[in-house]
Formats: C-alpha cells, sequence, structure tokens
C-alpha cells in the first residue's frame, strides 16, 4: 500500500513540474511546430515509383540432365543482393542509358555543365531504397524524384539493369568455367597418353601375355590345369569305388554285379552264350541220355563257356586295378603340374603381372578423369544455351499519382510530439536546476521543519479584502498549527525570512489580523527600522515609534495606535535616527518584550530578513517562537537552510514555516490543498467562533 502511495506521488510530482511549466511547454512546443510546418511547406515535392521483381538463386529454366533441386537457404543472399543493386556498376549503367548527367546538369546547374558520374551517381544512390517483402523473395526497388515520370522510369531502368547484370554475370562465370574445363581436359589427356605408352611399354618389356583386358595365358593355362586335376580327381574316385566293389566278389555274385558295374559286350556276350548253352543242354538232357553226343557236347560248351566266364571275370579285376592305378598316376601328375602353375604364376605376378596390373590401374583412373571432364565440359556448354531466368519483374514501376515527400500532415504531427517531448525535457530540465522551494516535501525533507501554513498567491492584507476573503482560511490554519507548534496560546512571536520580498510583513499583518478577529489582543509591532511596512498596511504615520521608545525620548504608551479593527493595536518603527549604531540591543529588547507581554496576548514582530542584518538576530534571540517565511520558488533552498541555521545559532525557537505566494491554479499539489477554503466556504458560511483544535496531521504542519 505504501509502495501505491509513493508512484502515485512520484506521478503527481511529475504532472506537477509539467504544469507548472506549461508556458514554457506551450511556448517551445508551439515555436517547434511553427517551424516543422513552414520548412514542410518549403521542402520540393518528391515522388516514389516502386518495381517489384523476384529473386531467384542461379538455375536454368528447364532441367536439362538431371533434377534440379532447391538451394539451401541462404540468409545473406537477398541482403547481397540489396546492395549489388545499389553498386556502382549497375547505377553507372543507369546513368550511362538514360543519360541523367546530361538532363540533371540541365535541371539541377541550368546547363552550365553536365555531372559528373560520381556527382550523377551519388545522386541516384541517394533516392533508391532498397527492401524486401516479408517471408518472400520480392525485391522492391523504390526511386524517389522530383517528377513522377522520371521515379517510375529510373525505378524500371534499376530492374532492368540489375536483371541483365545477373543473367551476364551467370552467362561469364559458365564460360570461364569451360575455358578451365577444356585447358583441364586437354593435360587430362595428356596424362592419358603418357600412361598409355607407359603401360604398353611395361608390357612388351615383362612379356604380359593379355587375351583380354586383365587376363593373362598365364591364368588360362592354370585355370586349365585346375579344371584337369578337378576332372582326373573324380574319374579317380570313381574307378576306385567300381575297382573295390568287385574286388572282393566271387562266383555268381561277381557275375551278376559286373554286368551294371562294367559293362563289358564280350562278357556279356559270354555270359548271354552260356544261358542258352544250359538251356539246350536241359533240354538235351529231357531227350537224350546222359551219353548222347548231343549232350556231351553241350556239356562240353558249358564248361568252356564256364572257363572263359571265370578268365573274363578275372582279367575284368586286373583290368579295373590297373585302370585305377592309371587314374591315380594321372591325379598326381596333374596335381603336381597344378602346383608348379601356382608358383610360376604366383612368381609372375610378383615380377610381371603386378607392375603391369598398377600401370594399367592408373590408366584406368586418368581415363575415367578424362571421360569425366569430357563429359562436364559437354554439360556446361549445354547449360550455357539453355534459358536461366534469376530475375524475374513482377510488378513495373508506374507513374506515382500522389506526392510521398513532404507529408504535410505526418510532419505537423511529428513536429508537434518532438515539440512536446523536448519542452517537456526543456522543462525538466529547466526545474532541474531551479534549487527553490517547491512543495513542503521539499522544506520537511530539506530543512526538517514543519509547514505550519500555505499562503496562496496575490494575497493582500486582510483589511483590504475584508474578514469574509476566502484567503482567510489559510492564516486561521496557521494560527491553529501555530499554537500547537508553540504549545501555548500568546506570546511574542517574530515573523522573518531569508531573503528580501518574500513576504513576511503581509503574512504577519495576516495572522495578527486573524488573531484579533478571533478575540485575542493583538499588538503589530515593525521593528524593520531600514524598511518598514506594517504604518502603509494600516495607512498610518510613521513619524513617532520603536525607535523612540528606545531611545527613551517618549513612553510606549504614547506611541502604540489602535487600528480600525478591535482588539488590533500597532506600534511603528518610527524614524531611523542617523546614527543607530546599539539601538536595538538585548537589554532594551528584553525590557520591551517583557512589557508588551504583559498588556497584549499576542505580540507580532516584523523582522528585517535574516541574511546579513543584526537586527534580526536580536529579535529572534528574544521571541518565545520564531515563524520562518519562504517564498515559493523565489530563492534556492540554500537561503532559506542558513537562515535556519541563524536563528538557531542564536537561540531562537524556530516552530516552523510558512509557504507563501502559491500559484494554486498552476500546481495541482496546492490547488487540491487549498480548494477546501475556496469551495467548500461560501461567503457567509463560516463560524464566528474560533475553530476546534486541529488534528494531529494539522500539528505536524500537513494540513
Amino acid at each position: 500500500m505504501e509502495q501505491s502511495n509513493e508512484a502515485q506521488l512520484h506521478f503527481l510530482d511529475y504532472w506537477r513540474v509539467i504544469r507548472s511549466r506549461k508556458e514554457v511547454i506551450l511556448a517551445v512546443t508551439l515555436l517547434v511546430v511553427l517551424t516543422g510546418t513552414g520548412v514542410t511547406f518549403m521542402l520540393p515535392k518528391k515522388y516514389a515509383a516502386t518495381v517489384r521483381i523476384l529473386v531467384r538463386q542461379d538455375a536454368t529454366d528447364i532441367d536439362v540432365f538431371e533434377r534440379q533441386f532447391s538451394a539451401a537457404y541462404n540468409p545473406f543472399f537477398l541482403r547481397t543482393q540489396y546492395e549489388i543493386i545499389k553498386s556502382k556498376p549497375i547505377l553507372y549503367e543507369v546513368i550511362r542509358n538514360l543519360n541523367l548527367q546530361e538532363i540533371w546538369g540541365q535541371r539541377f546547374l541550368d546547363g552550365e555543365r553536365s555531372l559528373t558520374r560520381e556527382e550523377a551517381y551519388e545522386m541516384l544512390f541517394g533516392s533508391i531504397s532498397v527492401a524486401v517483402a516479408r517471408d518472400t523473395s520480392l525485391i522492391e526497388i523504390t526511386v524517389y524524384s522530383g517528377e513522377p515520370q522520371e521515379s517510375a522510369r529510373l525505378a524500371n531502368e534499376v530492374a532492368n539493369v540489375y536483371r541483365d547484370h545477373r543473367l551476364q554475370a551467370k552467362r561469364r562465370e559458365i564460360k570461364s568455367a569451360i575455358d578451365s574445363l577444356q585447358n583441364e581436359m586437354k593435360k587430362q589427356q595428356d596424362k592419358v597418353d603418357a600412361v598409355e605408352n607407359r603401360v604398353e611399354s611395361i608390357r612388351e618389356e615383362l612379356g604380359v601375355s593379355m587375351l583380354d583386358r586383365g587376363v593373362s595365358v598365364d591364368k588360362i593355362r592354370l585355370s586349365q590345369l585346375e579344371a584337369d586335376r578337378l576332372a582326373a580327381n573324380v574319374d579317380r574316385v570313381v574307378r576306385k569305388a567300381r575297382y573295390e566293389q568287385l574286388v572282393n566278389l566271387e562266383g555268381e555274385d561277381l557275375l551278376n554285379a559286373s554286368a551294371y558295374i562294367v559293362n563289358d559286350p564280350a562278357l556279356a556276350r559270354i555270359r548271354s552264350d552260356l544261358v542258352n548253352t544250359e538251356v539246350s543242354l536241359k533240354l538235351a538232357l529231357e531227350t537224350y541220355g546222359s551219353n548222347h553226343p548231343e549232350v556231351k557236347r553241350l556239356v562240353a560248351g558249358r564248361d568252356e563257356l564256364k572257363q572263359q566266364l571265370e578268365n573274363a571275370l578275372a582279367g575284368l579285376k586286373k583290368g579295373l586295378e590297373a585302370d585305377y592305378a592309371v587314374a591315380r598316376e594321372k591325379y598326381e601328375a596333374l596335381e603336381m603340374a597344378l602346383s608348379e602353375a601356382r608358383i610360376e604364376d604366383i612368381e609372375s605376378e610378383r615380377d610381371k603381372l603386378l607392375p603391369f596390373e598398377k600401370a594399367q590401374r592408373e590408366l584406368d583412373v586418368q581415363r575415367a578423369i578424362l571421360e569425366a571432364l569430357q563429359a562436364r565440359v559437354a554439360q556446361e556448354g549445354i547449360s550455357l544455351e539453355v534459358p536461366r531466368t534469376a530475375v524475374e519483374i513482377v510488378d513495373p514501376a508506374e507513374p506515382p499519382l500522389r506526392q510521398v515527400s513532404p507529408n504535410i500532415a505526418v510532419n505537423i504531427v511529428l513536429s508537434l510530439v518532438i515539440g512536446l517531448v523536448g519542452a517537456i525535457g526543456l522543462a525538466f530540465f529547466i526545474e532541474y536546476l531551479d534549487t527553490s522551494v517547491k512543495t513542503v516535501d521539499d522544506v520537511e525533507r530539506s530543512m526538517g521543519l514543519p509547514v505550519l501554513g500555505v499562503i496562496p498567491q496575490k494575497v493582500r492584507p486582510l483589511i483590504e479584502e475584508g474578514p469574509e476573503s476566502p484567503h482567510a482560511e489559510a492564516y486561521r490554519v496557521l494560527r491553529t498549527n501555530m499554537q500547537f507548534a508553540a504549545k501555548k496560546s500568546g506570546g511574542a512571536y517574530v515573523v522573518v525570512s531569508g531573503g528580501v520580498g518574500e513576504g513576511k510583513s503581509t503574512t504577519l499583518f495576516n495572522l495578527a489580523f486573524i488573531c484579533a478577529q478571533l478575540g485575542d489582543k493583538v499588538l503589530i509591532v515593525d521593528t524593520d527600522l531600514r524598511r518598514p511596512v506594517q504604518h502603509t498596511i494600516l495607512g498610518m504615520s510613521n513619524r513617532f515609534g520603536l525607535t523612540n521608545v528606545l531611545m527613551r525620548d517618549v513612553p510606549i504608551e504614547e506611541t502604540i495606535k489602535a487600528t480600525s479593527l478591535p482588539n488590533l493595536h500597532f506600534l511603528p518603527s518610527g524614524k531611523l535616527p542617523r546614527s543607530s549604531l546599539g539601538l536595538l540591543d538585548s537589554q532594551r529588547l528584553r525590557e520591551l518584550v517583557k512589557n508588551l507581554k504583559s498588556r497584549y496576548d499576542y505580540v507580532f514582530f516584523d523582522s528585517p530578513p535574516v541574511m546579513g542584518v543584526s537586527d534580526a538576530s536580536i529579535l529572534v534571540s528574544e521571541m518565545d517562537a520564531v515563524l520562518l517565511v519562504i517564498q515559493y520558488r523565489k530563492y534556492p533552498k540554500m537561503i532559506s537552510t542558513r537562515a535556519k541555521q541563524i536563528v538557531e545559532n542564536v537561540g531562537g525557537k524556530l516552530i516552523g514555516v510558512v509557504l507563501n505566494n502559491i500559484n494554486i491554479m498552476r500546481d495541482d499539489y496546492y490547488y487540491y490543498y487549498h480548494s477546501y477554503y475556496s469551495h467548500y466556504y461560501a461567503p457567509g458560511e463560516e463560524s464566528q467562533v474560533e475553530p476546534p483544535p486541529a488534528s494531529k496531521a494539522e500539528q505536524e504542519g500537513r494540513i
């Protein structure tokens, strides 16, 4: 809650400064607005034409060899293009195409001479603005000129020159790349020729025979031997199995197995003849006896065939054994030949094929590089002829219908804002330099004294305004606070100020007037011997007075005069003698004060300024209480602070401060402070009795 109040007060302090310096603020603001408006009407008219172009990163319009992928986003691409558009090569070309040196020389130099290219460039550069449409690849080129047609012509020409520049730059880049590739291709061809010659020399030197690329005669021979060895091994295994199957069989088993294992026609014929003979023998035995010649012949033939069969089977076994042995020898011979061939192949590879293959691989690499270069040159040559659109004019510039500068409304508003800001800044700067007292808080913070009363501006003596004056309430408040601050009613009071003209005399008179009006017996003593004022307020003579009493020329009763207001009496200062040294001393003053206090409830002494006048110091040392009058925004705070120190140094009892001459209508702080007095109390509504005792806040001087 306290923080909220502090923030509110802080804001009101700023508002108070603005309100108090409103004349300065209004004057400076008006001056800036008038100046800005005048300058606006004197400025030449300018027109703006804008052309919008679509800017892409380099790519052909169609896919020639392979699908083109969008390039990665480059955050610096468009920014780079901004700078290229406003670069000298582009703008020099525009100047040359539109003959701007001659045209602008006629216009701006009255035909005395043509502009130099640099002068024309500076003018054109300053009239161009480049921007990008948000979240797009569109660039807006705006050109400002005093003629609408010229602004559109310049904008379109800049876009066209930039488009042609992008296209030509890319073509030059590709052409330069092709030339470089062709040079590299020639160098690569020379490398390939050299490597081919070296490969052929190595082949002839080492005697390498190549039937096909990468295949030598030795490799073919080795492969053939490997195939023969495998075939011989299979044949050996087959013959071994056949031999092992028949070697352990005898008789009929051998005969039956041989028909399946060995398909021998002679053996099959002998077996067939044996079967036929046995059949014939069986038939003959059934017909003839065993001694029959036919039977004997068949028996003899049968025996002969069996013997032949046995001999054939025995020969078959021998033949299979020999055949197996031959197959084994053949396999072993091929195995040995293959081992020798492998050893020879390894040695040949180390001594002959390895250097040759190495040279051959190098040749393949160089040929691949050459083929890639040839393909790249051909591809770039075709790409050079394929159309490409890196820059496309989307919206050509058209002559504008209205001017863009000066913008009268904007300039006036801007002048108003600048003037207001500058004026407020000046007001705060002046306020910063002004070290005078401005608020009650200033007094309480810098001096440590309560403010007993706040007196409005342009207050005249109440004897002129009358007791019903709305200003009278401020003095009633002052009287009440004074009583509480002094902790008693009545006594001798002196009203002092730090400097001249702070309104202490008027404040004293009106305070005395209010006290007398409320029934107190009051005496005003004008102790400002050098510049007395009270007699002029009351319209009385100042011929005899305090000086005569202090010089003991006349008794005091003869110098005190009654006024038109009951209960109010006046002791004028009197004429100051030429030699006033020692006139106002402590002893005489003490006796005078004691005498007057016995006669009146209140005795008010009007003192000279406390700064630089010794009379004031003597007065404050003998009074019951001292009131310090400080005029609002008149003197620096240090003067009031010094006055306080002087009063305290001489032993004066300073009970509070009266803040005088407040401009209530100018400062809201005091407007609300006094609104109660001027609006709540209508004439005739104020009570004629003494106001009730002040509250605790009133006692502290914050009413």
